[in-house]
C-alpha cells in the first residue's frame, strides 16, 4: 500500500509539519505524565482508524516502558482494572474531545470535571492540546492513506 500524497515530499507539507511537530514540544516538555500522553495518543489513534498513528504510538509507548498489557487495554479502558483515575479521566476527556461531531454537546461537563480533579491547570491544557494536536495527525495520515507496520520507536525525534 502507498500513501496517497507523499507528505514526506511536499513543501508544503513538510512546513505544515514542522509547525506542528514544534507546538507537539510544549505537550512533551508539559507536566502532563509521558505515560498519560502516550495512552491519550494510542486512543485517539484507534478511534480515528489511524493505523500509521496507532503503529507509531503503541511502539514508542512500549520502547518507553509501557506494558503490553496496558497497551493490548487501551481500547478496552473502561472494563480494565490496570488505569488510575486519572488516566481513565484523560482517556474520557479524549474520547469525548476526538467524538465531538458524534455528541450534540460536545464534551461534557462531567468528563471535564473528573480531569479536572486529576490535573492542574498547566496539565489539562497540556492534555486538550494534545487531544486536538493527536487529532490533526490522524487526520492527515487518514486523508493520504499513510500506510502502517514500519515504523521505528523514535523515528521521528
Amino acid at each position: 500500500m502507498e500513501a496517497r500524497l507523499n507528505l514526506f515530499g511536499s513543501s508544503v507539507a513538510t512546513q505544515f509539519g514542522k509547525y506542528i511537530n514544534s507546538a507537539g514540544k510544549a505537550i512533551t516538555g508539559s507536566t502532563l505524565p509521558a505515560a498519560t500522553q502516550e495512552l491519550v495518543k494510542l486512543r485517539a489513534s484507534q478511534i480515528n482508524g489511524c493505523g500509521f498513528c496507532t503503529d507509531m504510538h503503541s511502539k514508542d509507548a512500549a520502547a518507553a516502558g509501557e506494558t503490553s498489557v496496558r497497551l493490548n487495554l487501551v481500547a478496552a479502558w473502561r472494563e480494565a482494572t490496570i488505569f488510575t483515575e486519572a488516566e481513565r479521566a484523560a482517556l474520557e476527556l479524549t474520547e469525548q474531545g476526538t467524538r465531538i461531531a458524534d455528541a450534540a454537546g460536545g464534551v461534557s461537563d462531567e468528563a471535564w470535571a473528573n480531569a479536572a480533579k486529576h490535573y492542574d491547570e498547566e496539565q489539562l491544557a497540556a492534555l486538550v492540546a494534545l487531544i486536538a494536536l493527536i487529532n490533526t495527525y490522524n487526520r492527515l495520515n487518514v486523508l493520504v492513506r499513510q500506510p502502517a507496520g514500519d515504523y521505528q520507536p523514535g523515528q521521528f525525534g
